[in-house]
């Protein structure tokens, strides 16, 4: 997902260079939505990750 967020990120920059003003925000805001997401993800995973090990 982070990939993703990244490509989108390269594309709003690259739509940016060109003079695509709508094509830039919107690949700009879903990166933005897709690194949230991931950070959500991967606190979640943080926090439930940790609880369910035990050493033998």
């Amino acid at each position: 997902m982070l990939y993703w967020a990244f490509v989108f990120l390269i594309v709003a920059i690259v739509a940016a260079v060109f003079g695509f003003g709508g094509i830039a925000g919107t690949a700009a805001g879903i990166a933005k939505i897709l690194f949230v997401i991931f950070l959500i993800l991967f606190l979640v995973g943080l926090i439930f990750g940790r609880g369910g090990r035990t050493t033998v």
